[in-house]
Formats: structure tokens, sequence, C-alpha cells
């Protein structure tokens, strides 16, 4: 009896863009947007937190930080945890951990006992990333997938802004804690995504859950001809790999994973210090209270923009070049903020530090998700969004320290700009030979070469 071979990474990378996508989409952009939401919402409750329980400046970086060293295990925690028990289970749980501890924050009666709510909240904050990303890669077309993953990220910089226009609308009326109570709203959801949202097809196929995978085939390309002798098969080579964190280090994976972390600490470090001080370093360079936080809403535009165009560049062309120029070009942009220019010059400037920042940062999730097999993908993403996390809680902490040295603010902005250029060189030495598309192209020259040899002989 005959059987047809389906290979299911050929199916996802050659498909067109059906409903069935839009709802993976949407459904992802949805929980990066709550997700985004519950990340900003400590900073529209500090000035109210800091006057209700008398907290000092030290005190309330403290707290924010708690979060943040949340994100950094979680990341790690649930990307591994992912290739073993599946991203739409590992999504859920993540969505259950942040959304249900941000709304107990409304009931914390202490500042230990928010910082530890806050911790919690953020391992299911940091621990939904990677996967959500995971998610879209493994079924975005290839001619797409960076456009589509920058868009469906796009959604933290909306869940951002939601959670400060909603905060300066609210907050004053009905005090810091309806922030808390609207971040219980995606509890709600739970159910419809355990409806609607689908298991990752690659996923599944490493698992043979032939049913499953049919009824998905269907679905992302109808002309596909299934019988019951179907079978479905993937394109990576999975041996050695079956333990996903040792497998970040084999099969000449070592050195890209180092540099995935350089480039993912550096980044971070530059996102959350211009987050942190933006402004701060504005006011020391002459410019106005009122400017300063304009230029941090010029920062974020830049950001979606550079992610979304960069996605777009790098589908034409590939995510390492784009990123590789993008970072040099933020940290120029950086340095050249030091020195006054003109209002447009300046606002120019500060748009392309945030493309490169926080768009790049975007890209970088991208990068990571193509290059390791679908075994390894959630925790390859995990462990270099951990790392990055490291990063994130450095970079405010030494910004700070470095304005306490009152340096000429052109030597800050240098400062900032140093590990721009050092991210930009890490993606530069990523070697795409070991990444999936490396191996593949291998493995298809290995088998031509096979073949050669044996009409030869």
């Amino acid at each position: 009896m005959k059987t047809d071979q389906i290979n299911v990474n050929t199916l996802v990378d050659e498909t067109s863009f059906t409903p069935f996508h839009w709802g993976v989409l949407l459904w992802c952009l949805s929980i990066i947007i709550f997700d985004g939401y519950d990340l900003v919402i400590y900073g529209v409750a500090l000035p109210l937190l800091m006057q209700e329980w008398g907290l000092t400046t030290v005190q309330a970086g403290m707290l924010a930080s708690t979060a943040l060293f949340g994100m950094m295990f979680g990341a790690m925690s649930f990307g591994t945890l992912s290739d073993k028990l599946g991203r739409k289970k590992t999504i859920m749980i993540c969505v259950a951990i942040f959304s249900g501890f941000t709304f107990c924050g409304a009931f914390a009666s202490s500042p230990v006992e928010f910082g530890i709510l806050r911790f919690l909240a953020g391992l299911g904050i940091g621990g939904v990333m990677p996967n959500v990303v995971a998610l879209m890669t493994e079924y975005a077309p290839k001619r797409i997938r960076s456009t589509l993953v920058a868009i469906m990220f796009s959604g933290y910089a909306i869940g951002g802004m939601a959670s400060a226009l909603l905060g300066a609308w609210l907050v004053v009326d009905f005090g810091w804690k309806i922030m808390f109570y609207i971040a219980g709203f995606p509890l709600l959801l739970l159910p419809l995504i355990w409806k609607y949202l689908p298991e990752s097809l690659m996923f599944l196929t490493k698992k043979g859950d032939t049913a499953k995978i049919k009824h998905i085939v269907v679905k992302i390309a109808p002309q596909q001809t299934i019988t019951a002798n179907t079978s479905f098969v993937l394109n990576e080579v999975t041996v050695g790999d079956e333990a996903p964190l040792k497998a970040l280090f084999q099969q000449g994976r070592m050195g890209s994973t180092f540099m995935f972390w350089i480039a993912f600490f550096m980044c971070l470090l530059m996102v959350y210090a211009l987050g942190s001080w933006l402004p701060k370093l504005m006011i020391q360079a002459g410019y106005s209270l009122g400017a300063s936080m304009i230029f941090l809403f010029a920062l974020n535009i830049g950001g979606m923009v550079g992610a979304i165009g960069g996605g777009v560049l790098a589908d034409k062309f590939h995510l390492k070049p784009v990123l590789s120029i993008m970072f040099t070009v933020g940290a120029v942009a950086l340095i050249l903020l030091g020195f006054n220019s003109p209002s447009f010059v300046l606002y120019t400037l500060i748009a392309v530090a945030g493309a490169a920042t926080i768009g790049s940062q975007i890209l970088l999730y991208t990068f990571v998700a193509q290059y390791y097999p679908t075994t390894v993908r959630s925790t390859g993403m995990g462990w270099a969004s951990g790392i990055g996390r490291i990063g994130a809680i450095v970079g405010p902490v030494l910004t700070g320290a470095l304005l306490g040295f009152d340096l000429p603010h052109q030597m800050n902005f240098l400062a900032i700009a140093v590990p721009g250029f050092i991210a930009a060189f890490a993606v530069f030495l990523v070697n795409l030979k070991t990444s999936v598309e490396g191996s593949k192209a291998q493995a298809k020259d290995n088998s031509s070469l096979n073949r050669l040899n044996s009409t030869s002989h």
C-alpha cells in the first residue's frame, strides 16, 4: 500500500496567507497586547503607590525590578517547558499567571506583598513572549515570516500605550487599583484561547498526532490532497536535539548561541536605559520636561516603524544584515543626540534610536526563532530573552550611576551607543550555516553529491 508523505515545514513555507493565518496572528497579537499592558501598568500606578506607601525612589526602583527578575526566570523556564509541553498549553499557563497575579496586585497591602506578586506576574509576562513568537514563526509563510512576527510583536507597544492612555483617563477618578482589575480580563478569554488558538503544527508532527495535523493542513493548504494513508514529516535533523538546552550548544550552534545572548543583552540594556532615562537625559541636555516626554513617545513610534519596516526588509534580504545595519545606524544616531540639533533632526534621531533598539529587539526574536529547529526553538528564544533581561535590569542602574558622575551629556549618549556597536558585531558573527536553513541546504548538497557519486560509480 502506497503511503503519501507530506513535509510539514515545506508546506508551511510555501502556503498562501489564509483566514486561518489571520486567526493565529490576531490571537497572538491580542496576547502580546495584554502582555505589554501588564508590564507597563507599574509605571502608571507608580506615582500613587509612592504616595500611598511612602516609598523612596530607591524602593520604587527595586519594586520595578521585581517584575524584570520574574521575566528573566519566566523566559528561561517556560521557553524550555514549551518544547516539551507544546506552545498552546504553555501560552495558556503564562496568560493565567501574568493576568491572575497582576489582578491580585490590586489587593496587596504592603510593598513586600506587591513586589512578590509583581515577580510572579513577571514569570508569565516573560514566559509568554518566546512562545507566541515560536507559534507565529511556525505558521507564517516563509516569504512574509519576519513581517508577520514584527506586526504581531508591535502589539507590545500597543499594550504599553493602552496602559498609559487608560491610566491617564481612569486613575485620577478611580485610583491605581482600577488598572490592576482590568488586567484580569484575559482570564475570561482562556476558554476561547483553548478553543481557537491552534497548537504548533511542527510540535504535533513531532508527537505524531495525525488527526489534528490533518484538520489544520486542510485549513492552511486547502488544495493539498490528503488520504487515509498520508503521513507527515519534518525536514529538520533532530538527532541530538532531544535535550533542548543541551542542543543549543550542539551541531555547531555554540558560537551563534553566545552571539545571540550578547546581542539580546546589549539590545535590552539600550531599550531599558533609554526607556527609563531618556526624559532625564534630554532635560540634562537643556530641553523642557514637556519636550522630553514627547521624545519618549517618538522613541516608541520609531520602535514600531523600525520593527515592521525591518521585518519587510528582512523578508526581502535577510535578518542578519538588516539587524547589523540597524544596530550600527542606531548607535550613530545616539552619538549624534549628544550634540545640539534643530527639533526636526532631533526627533528623527530619537525615532531612529527607537527603531534600532525597540525595533531590533523584536527582530532579534524573529532571527532566533528562524535560526533554531522546532525541537529547541522556544528554549533558544527563552534563554536568549532571559539573558537579555539581565541587560534590562543592568541598563537603568548603569545609566543612573553614569548620571551621578555629572559627565558632559555627549559622554552619556556615547556610553548608551557602545552596546549598539557590540550588538551589531555579535549579530554579524552568527553563523548561518548552522541554522535550520543552513542545515537544510547542507543536507540537500550532500544528497546531490551522493547521487552524483552513485551515478559515476
